[in-house]
């Protein structure tokens, strides 16, 4: 009797062991594929670059291929981008402009036009101006946030008794990166009479005025800078400025501002970041800059001091030409040598996303 219980209780061990010896064998078999010659356990981080393409399954003519997308879509590479053969590793990313670093609101004016600037992006300045018009007794009544307008209702002052009053905000990208413009249009219809399509220019430049300043001041004191709207990723439209990188051409900036915007933007960018503006010829569009680098400004010593004025015409000597060109789909903005020469690619880059940083 206890044989015959001996032997049922070593095949009801066997029956459990056999199972767990056979799963703890394919453990370590798995275990050991990890490792490599040397025992370790081999990075896996670069196996993507192994992968190869493959081409999309084709079905029948009349068949439906909607099931069949693809999961991990290849992003195109814009002709803007720029690789560059001689790099080793990542790239060093381009310092930011000092003015993008604290947060900073102004007005700016030109051409008889008047925005508010902010250095944050406008996904982010979007619902911020409409929590502050909210706040302010200023409820919206249109709101686009793939164009970036908003419009207030019409509203009855109380210094008025013949008009009511309305306004525009148009909220688009600045020049600079991660940077918005306000622009705001006011407009006015006698009180019981139906209004007609928004002018192009305020119809009372005080009102206009007075709201840009409201608008500025209360953005620069408001504390929900953290807020980001998702649905207005793309607010505004596309970049003002880009980098163009053509494969057989020098590269250059397009700015899709007109000419006057585009002028003085660029004159602004030729007074930092180690340019300094030497000359300007508006008619010809171009400025003539001295450039050197931030870190090339040493401290003076007693020889140096000596020849001062030598320093000081070798630092106004001309370097490069900032050339302004009117094109089809806005301004160019090339960079030159002194004696009007191409410079190399790199070169031209470089100095490119000194002046994109610094433009206002």
């Amino acid at each position: 009797m206890n044989k015959v219980w001996q032997v049922n209780q070593y095949t009801r061990w066997s029956a459990l062991i056999r199972p767990l010896s056979v799963a703890l064998g394919a453990t370590l078999l798995s275990a050991c594929q990890m490792l490599d010659d040397d025992g370790m356990f081999r990075d896996r981080g670069n196996d993507y670059q192994l992968a190869s393409e493959l081409p999309v399954i084709a079905v029948p003519e009349g068949a439906d291929n909607q099931a069949l997308g693809e999961l991990y879509v290849i992003a195109e590479i814009p002709d803007t981008s720029l690789l560059l053969e001689e790099t080793v590793g990542a790239p060093r990313p381009q310092p930011l402009s000092g003015n993008l670093l604290d947060e900073e609101v102004k007005i700016q004016s030109l051409g008889g036009k008047r925005w508010v600037l902010t250095n944050r992006a406008p996904s982010e300045v979007w619902p911020r101006i409409r929590s502050l018009l909210n706040r302010n007794s200023l409820p919206t009544a249109y709101a686009d946030a793939a164009s970036g307008v908003l419009e207030t209702v019409w509203l009855e002052l109380k210094d008025d008794e013949v008009y009511k009053h309305r306004f525009q905000f148009r909220i688009e990208p600045g020049v600079q990166l991660d940077s918005t413009e306000v622009a705001i249009v006011h407009m006015r219809v006698v009180k019981g009479m139906e209004p007609g399509a928004w002018p192009l220019q305020s119809d009372d430049d005080e009102r206009e005025k007075a709201m840009a300043n409201m608008l500025a001041s209360e953005l620069a004191g408001d504390q929900s800078s953290g807020t980001v709207s998702l649905l207005a990723q793309s607010i505004g439209g596309e970049s003002k400025v880009e980098i163009v990188t053509p494969k057989q051409a020098s590269p250059f900036l397009l700015l899709k501002l007109d000419y006057d915007r585009s002028w003085a933007s660029v004159g602004y960018a030729t007074g930092r970041d180690g340019f300094l503006l030497v000359d300007q010829d508006r008619s010809e569009g171009v400025f003539y800059v001295h450039y050197g680098e931030p870190d090339e400004e040493e401290e003076e010593g007693f020889f140096a001091s000596m020849f001062k004025g030598d320093k000081v015409e070798q630092r106004l000597s001309v370097t490069y030409l900032i050339r302004l060109i009117r094109g089809e789909k806005g301004t160019e903005v090339r960079v030159v040598g002194a004696e009007q020469q191409l410079l190399e690619r790199t070169e031209a880059l470089r100095l490119l996303k000194k002046i994109r940083a610094n433009l206002s």
